[in-house]
């Protein structure tokens, strides 16, 4: 064989080999973004849901199918009675804004069910539709609803970890979980991707009672928000529309009251208090009641800055120093005055991202964190 001949052939595999080579390279990219598409958090489409729901899911059919994108299922109060042990105290869990909450078994899986007093109404049936369809990851899940003797009830799932106050909130008792700076971070970037989300409608809608006690935490402290819907809900089948009790107005926008008109930047206010309070482990309200100017936010901030009371001590030595002044710099801009000049959720999220994703690196390259003091 002469040495053309060799070559020739050399050259052949060669090129074979290098196609076979490229033809693994583009499958498994093409591969891993689909998997990235798949996972992607901003998503309400139902057949990524359902994708979700079958590797993730309950595992028998009947609880399985609650969480399948189908719209609102309408329960039987004689369910729901047998569920909460005829709504016993033992299953009262709390209160919020549209009444009592009962947990219960329904179905396989444990249920959150809100009661609200009131005769049946075709404009709740819709509301309910509505809420129902709107599906995310950082969001509690509306299953169902029911309109049965004087009363209207939303069926939630069950979000096994509570509300993030109750692992938050400095109350001189040891806290079941010691929330680090960095998981503090995470809770606050799926709190606002869930808030994003709401706002990325067609018509934006917006949550109108975002607060730290609306912000859930699941079995591996994944936030999700609840009530979305609920004030425009309430506002559909009350003529006087939602009341606001005291100790929720810290979280209300100043503006919103002063103009008598809710915005999105109405929520990043909201946000920026929930922020606060990740910063400082406490219950704001005692704090910010007189807030309704730049100056006063931040010769707030200054006055607890140059005291060491704004950091939550517990934190430790869990942070950076740009990553704690990074997250108030965001609060700031979330309640800032006027309204107009606040960042929308998207930018939040943005931030949020940016911010995470340094404070992971610079603590897991250095091994340490740094104090702020």
């Amino acid at each position: 064989m002469s040495k053309i001949a060799v070559i020739i052939i050399v050259a052949a595999g060669a090129l074979v080999f290098v196609i076979v080579i490229m033809g693994f390279i583009w499958f498994y990219k093409s591969c891993k973004n689909f998997s990235k598409r798949s996972s992607e958090i901003g998503s309400s489409d139902p057949s990524a849901l359902m994708e979700w729901n079958k590797g993730a899911g309950p595992s028998s059919s009947a609880s399985q199918s609650l969480f399948e994108p189908q719209g609102a299922r309408q329960f039987r109060l004689e369910e729901l009675d047998q569920a909460t042990k005829h709504f016993s105290d033992g299953n009262l869990i709390g209160f919020g804004s549209f009444g009592p909450v009962y947990k219960g078994w329904l179905h396989g899986i444990v249920v959150a069910i809100k009661r609200h007093p009131g005769a049946p109404r075709e404009e709740f049936i819709a509301g309910v539709k509505y809420l129902s369809e709107i599906r995310h990851r950082n969001l509690v899940t509306l299953l169902g609803y029911c309109q049965e003797s004087g009363s209207q009830m939303l069926i939630y799932e069950c979000i096994p970890n509570g509300s993030i106050c109750n692992h938050l909130y400095d109350t001189g008792r040891e806290a079941p979980t010691r929330l680090e700076f960095k998981q503090r971070l995470s809770i606050a970037l799926g709190a606002a991707r869930g808030l994003c989300h709401l706002h990325s409608l067609q018509p934006p809608l917006m949550h109108k009672n975002f607060k730290t006690a609306n912000v859930l935490v699941d079995e591996n402290f994944t936030a999700k928000v609840a009530d979305a819907g609920i004030a425009m809900l309430l506002e559909r089948i009350e003529e006087a529309g939602p009341s606001h009790s005291s100790s929720i107005s810290v979280f209300r926008d100043p503006e919103a009251d002063a103009l008598g008109s809710f915005t999105e930047m109405s929520d990043v206010y909201s946000f920026g208090v929930f922020l606060l309070e990740l910063i400082t482990g406490q219950e704001e309200a005692m704090h910010i009641d007189y807030l309704r100017s730049n100056e006063s936010l931040i010769q707030l901030v200054q006055s607890r800055l140059s005291s060491n009371e704004l950091v939550d001590y517990r934190l430790g030595g869990t942070f950076t120093m740009d990553g704690i002044r990074d997250l108030i710099k965001l609060t700031l801009k979330c309640m800032c005055f006027p309204g107009k000049w606040r960042l929308n959720m998207n930018m939040v999220v943005v931030e949020l991202e940016r911010i995470h994703e340094k404070e992971m690196e610079l603590t897991t390259v250095r091994g340490e964190a740094w104090y702020l003091f």
